[in-house]
């Protein structure tokens, strides 16, 4: 006889099958989840430890470990605990580091055609309509065709994290004229380098924890990094009081998140979802945070620091969206490589496609955020 016939005959008898089978089913269904030992990886950002950029930096991480349930752990570096902040993309492509918190513009004297991901010309309309265009406009695969076709960089990448306008920067007086720009010793990054240049700037590029040492000894004259919170607590009104905001030189930038390539392949297809969604989710956190931080800090810095917060002429603007068709024709036009010119302007035309569409229709479809902000504030001082 079988186990089963033994029972005792009946209903109470067939409540005891039933029971059985049910826990056998239960059994047989659980989630065959991996017991595997956690994967750890070096994870090292482009800045300095006190920057609210690191603090975005720790943000992605904290979301990818929460959501990997301890199969996947990331552990976060500041600036120079492994590699300085432009070495970034060579550490991770050769594996010294497994990956990495940056902007695709300082990997600008790889290929220009990498500003294109962060110091893109002012046709977007803002950030966020950037990152619409890398992951719904055709961006990204662009993006792969830099890196993996055209540089062979051994790194998986992506753009998070909507950075709003960044400020002209700090000055000892305002520029209130294109022709002050001529000869000013400045600091930037990426195609706003070239921006700058063509302006009559000589652009020197530094990493963030590097500008305000070189303001403060007057190795450069004026200076940009990205936002009041970042350069309140890099300590930018400490050397210099004039803040000179709106600018077309960064009208749009967001993050790169970098890993090995070789180490990403190698991680089962969940934990590279985990690693892709978490940008995303950290891209909408980050979207809202700022808007409360750099607020305040503008407004610290303004009321208790001293700091004079001017906008930047339109006679500068003018200029600069100028010098922007000079440099992206050149640039369109560069033929000095294989890839240089043709590449760059197809990442052009890819973005311009996108933004004629996409910025007509939010200049057509939005209500003016003046008008309304002027009725319900303005008039309160």
């Amino acid at each position: 006889m079988s186990d089963t016939e033994t029972l005792v005959p009946g209903r109470r008898g067939l409540l005891k099958v039933a029971a059985i089978g049910t826990v056998g089913t239960a059994v047989l269904a659980a989630p065959n989840v991996s017991r595997a030992q956690t994967v750890t990886l070096r994870f090292q950002s482009t800045w300095p430890q006190r920057d609210i950029f690191h603090e975005f930096a720790q943000d992605y991480v904290n979301r990818v470990n929460a959501m990997a349930g301890g199969r996947l752990r990331l552990e976060l570096l500041a600036a120079g605990a492994v590699v300085g902040a432009f070495q970034l993309l060579d550490a991770v492509s050769a594996g010294t580091l497994d990956g990495g918190h940056g902007v695709c513009a300082y990997w600008f004297g790889k290929n220009k055609a990498f500003s294109l991901f962060g110091t893109a010309p002012p046709w977007f309309g803002d950030a966020n309509q950037m990152l619409g265009w890398f992951y719904q406009g055709g961006g990204e695969a662009l993006y792969r065709e830099l890196t993996q076709d055209v540089l062979k960089v051994n790194t998986v990448g992506f753009l998070s994290g909507p950075i709003p306008t960044q400020p002209l920067g700090w000055f000892k007086t305002p520029i209130e004229r294109a022709d002050q720009i001529r000869g000013l010793k400045y600091r930037t990054v990426g195609l706003a380098a070239d921006l700058m240049n063509e302006m009559g700037a000589a652009v020197v590029s530094l990493p963030g924890g590097e500008i305000v040492p070189a303001l403060e000894r007057g190795v450069i004259d004026g200076a940009e990094f990205s936002n009041p919170s970042s350069d309140r607590v890099l300590g930018f009104p400490d050397v210099a009081k004039t803040y000179m905001i709106q600018s077309y030189h960064q009208r749009v930038e967001s993050f790169e998140i970098l890993f090995n390539k070789t180490r990403y392949d190698s991680l089962p297809d969940e934990l590279k979802a985990v690693i892709r969604h978490g940008a995303e989710s950290a891209s909408a956190e980050m979207s809202w945070k700022l808007q409360d931080r750099f607020s305040r800090d503008l407004q610290a810095m303004a009321q208790q620091q001293g700091v004079s917060v001017r906008p930047t002429p339109r006679p500068v603007l003018d200029a600069q969206l100028q010098a922007w068709d000079r440099v992206i024709a050149r640039l369109e036009a560069d033929n000095s490589s294989p890839v240089n010119g043709p590449l760059f302007k197809k990442i052009c035309d890819s973005q311009r496609d996108w933004c004629r569409r996409v910025g007509n229709f939010f200049l057509r479809y939005e209500a003016s955020p003046v008008i309304s902000y002027n009725h319900f504030f303005a008039r309160q001082g």
